[in-house]
Order: structure tokens, then sequence, then C-alpha cells
């Protein structure tokens, strides 16, 4: 055997190959924080990772290498046509499922780990083998339920037992899980009983994110991403795998991070958020507020051209709207031609805008827009009553000030844009249906508010084209 030949299988040298690994991975991280580097960071974090992978498949012991290989072609042959097409709308749902599998494939290590060695694992490997199968079949099973709902494949309004019911549920659910886990943990070996635990913790996943509305959901995206991290990290321990434990806690911690920054951006709490029961109100809420007696002002693209043209200075306020039709390469063309008129031009970007946290940002700079005209929501806020004019694309849910004005209402105290603080509003909608949210937006009914109605793109071009004739 070579000199090369024995580092290669010497685990103290792989060790160290780990922390080669680890340096990627954290470098990469960093480098994520800011747009610029976002791209590169990606790229330096996926070596480690496949550092991490060779390291992993060098060490004593790997011998299935049949088995390994006919899943590394399964996996690359489904994943990657599956992320070159598809679209920047989906993506949120791409994560979804992606998250999934990483949770669905901890509880499958898992359970064959202790169908293969039982109680004999010990307390150090076994307690956390249990932890990883718990939390990876409730990530696996609440991210298909919002895959479904964000695929629009199940309805996305909240789906709830009535009363406490739902909470009655799903504390049982966890209880019995846990209680199970706690009988195997004492001795007791029971495969049978680890199939139940798995099972328990199925129903559980989706139990939490069934009652779930729209709003919320890049929420809990976040946090079944943070609970694949952890339980990644539970079945390293198990396992004695370092860069399991290592890549486990990073994407655990920083889901957590990210979980809890996005629930403060809505003023609300993660416990509230797993309980449910937001979104889904908009048709009583109309009803209530008596919304089909509200006059609502359409204008024309014509006239939308003439007050954009002479104003000093606009906001656009993208949204998933936007992001639908396409919109945002005409959006940019737009910019462009005011800002050579003199128009001074921001975009005002919601932290939990579109259906994922950074969605808006990704959509703009993939049409070239420059990141220093991005404005964050607590910095564009103050500076509305000095706007002449907030266009909003498809923006619904944050920005209605329902949020801010009416208590009753069930996103009420949750941070919005205050574009009805500017001059004059302009709304670009297909219809005057709610957001994803569900939720009516009494923005639209205000003075200084105009509707466009039709397709974002259509619209914006047709206003382009207007904003070139004056």
């Amino acid at each position: 055997m070579t000199v090369t030949g024995i580092f290669l299988r010497d685990n103290t040298f792989l060790d160290y190959v780990y922390i080669v690994a680890f340096s990627f991975f954290i470098v990469g991280l960093m480098m994520m924080t800011s747009p610029r580097t976002a791209r590169r960071g990606n790229m330096v974090a996926a070596v480690g990772m496949a550092i991490a992978i060779a390291d992993t498949l060098l060490r004593h012991g790997i011998n299935k290498w049949g088995l390994i290989i006919l899943g590394l072609a399964i996996g690359t042959a489904v994943g990657i046509p599956a992320a070159r097409n598809v679209k920047m709308t989906a993506m949120p749902q791409m994560v979804a499922l992606f998250n999934g599998v990483g949770g669905g494939a901890v509880a499958l290590i898992s359970w064959a780990e202790y169908r293969h060695f039982g109680n004999s694992l010990g307390s150090k490997h076994l307690i956390p083998t249990l932890f990883a199968a718990i939390i990876g079949s409730i990530s696996f099973w609440g991210s298909n339920i919002a895959f479904g709902k964000l695929q629009e494949l199940i309805p996305g309004r909240p789906i709830m037992l009535p009363g406490r019911l739902q909470t009655v549920l799903n504390a049982s659910l966890l209880t019995a899980a846990v209680v199970m886990a706690v009988i195997i943990a004492s001795g007791t070996h029971s495969g049978l009983m680890f199939f139940f635990i798995l099972v328990a913790a199925a129903i559980l996943g989706n139990a939490i994110v069934l009652p779930i509305g729209g709003a919320d959901m890049p929420v809990v995206i976040s946090l079944l991403n943070a609970f694949t991290g952890l339980s990644a990290a539970a079945a390293g321990i198990a396992l004695d795998n370092i860069a399991m434990i290592v890549a486990g806690m990073l994407v655990g911690a920083s889901g957590s991070i990210l979980t809890n920054l996005m629930a403060e951006a809505m003023n609300r709490s993660i416990p509230a958020i797993v309980a449910g029961g937001f979104g889904g109100g908009g048709a009583a809420i109309a009803a209530a507020e008596g919304a089909e007696d509200r006059t609502v002002r359409s204008t024309t693209a014509d006239d939308v051209a003439i007050q954009l043209s002479y104003a000093s200075r606009v906001v656009i306020v993208p949204g998933y709207g936007m992001a639908v039709a396409q919109a945002q390469h005409a959006v940019r063309e737009l910019t462009k031609l005011l800002e050579a008129n003199g128009v001074d031009v921001a975009y005002a970007i919601h932290p939990v805008a579109g259906r994922m946290p950074g969605h808006m940002n990704v959509l703009l700079a993939e049409a070239d827009v420059p990141y220093d005209q991005l404005r964050e929501m607590d910095d564009i806020n103050p500076q509305f009553p000095q706007v002449d004019v907030a266009l909003v694309i498809g923006a619904n849910d944050v920005t209605n000030p329902a949020a801010r004005d009416v208590p009753d209402s069930p996103i009420y105290g949750m941070p919005i844009l205050d574009v009805d603080k500017a001059h004059n509003v302009i709304v670009l909608k297909r219809s005057m249906n709610t957001g994803f949210a569900g939720i009516d937006n009494p923005l639209f009914y205000k003075e200084n508010t105009s509707m466009l109605f039709g397709d974002a793109k259509e619209s914006i071009q047709h206003v382009t084209e207007e904003v070139k004739a004056l």
C-alpha cells in the first residue's frame, strides 16, 4: 500500500480532513450573509460537503459500494433535473420537499440502526437514535404537508379540529412518542414499539402543519429546516459521525435563528404559529366589515404612467404576484426609464415577502436590480409620507393596514410596509381576491389608492410604453 493509501485509511488523518470540510461549511455560511458573495458561498459549502462525503466513504467499514453508487445515481438523476427546471416561484416548495427528504432519511437511518443493533446500542447511542427518529419523522411528514399546501395540492387554509381538540391531539401524539421512547431507552427491546414511535411522530408532523395558514408558511418551512438539522446532528451522535454532527448543528442553529427572526418580524411567537389557526378567514372578515359596500378606484396604464413620470420619488413594493407573473425584468426596465427621467426609485422589501426568506431579493437580483436600491422595512417605513407613489405589485398581506389598525384582525400586530401613508398608492392585481393569508385588505378602498387590474407583467409593460410616449 502506498503512503497516500495508508493516510487515506488512517482515521486520525481523516478526522483532520473533516476539520477542513467544516472550515468550508463555516466560510460558505459567512459568505451567504451577503447577496454579493452568496453564490460563491453556496459553492464553497458544496465543496466542503463533497470533501465530507469522500472522507466518510474512505473510512473503515464501508463495503456496500453497490448500494452507495445506486443511491448516488438515483439522487443525481432526480435532483439535478429538478433543481435546474424548478421555477423561482416554486422554490419554496422545492425547499420544503428537499428538507423533508433530509428528515425522512434521518428517520430511516435511525430505524435501520435500531433494527440492526437493538438495545445493544447503549444509552449513549440509543437516546440520540430515538430523538432523531421522532424529530426526523415530524420533519418529513410536516414538510410534505407544507409542500402540498404551497403547491396547492391541498387547501392552504388552516385545517384543524374544533376547539382545543387539536392541541389535545398534538400533545397526546407527542406524549405517546416520548413515552414509548423512554420505555425503549429503559431497556425494553421492541421493534414494533420503535415503529409505532415513527407512526406517532408522522401523524404529529401532519397535525402540526395542517392547521397552519398560508401567511405563516415561510416560518414553518424554516422551523422544519431547523428540525431536520437537529435530527441529523442526533443521528451523527448515534453513528459517531462528526460530519453529521457538525453539519446538522449548523443547519439546526441557522434554521432556529432564522425562524426566531421571522417570527419576531411577524410579531408572533413560534408556539402560536405551531398552534395554527392563522389565515383563511378572509370571507368572514370582508363580510363583517361590509367590504361589498366600499368603493374601489380602478385606473389605467396611461394614468399610472403620468403619475410615475411626474413623481419625484417612487417606491416599488414587490410581492408574490410579481414572482408569479415573472414581472421582475419588466419592472427593472420601467425603473431604468423613470431614473433616466430623474425619478428617485427604491424597492421596499418586507422580511417575509413572497413565500420564503430572501425570495424577493433573489428575484430582483435576477433582473440586475442594484442591491443598494433595496430598502428593508424598518428603513423605508418612516419615509413613506415623503413618497409620491407607492407601486404595490402583488404584495397583499405585507401591506395590509389591518395589521396596524384593526385589533380584531388575525394579523393584528404583524409589522407591515406602511404604503398607505404614501401620497398615492397604485396596486397591481389580477382581481380583488384575497392574498395567501386569505384576509381582505382595507388598503384597496382608501382614497389615495388606485387599482390597476391585470397580469402584473403585462400591466408594467403597458405602463412602460405609456411612459416612453410621454
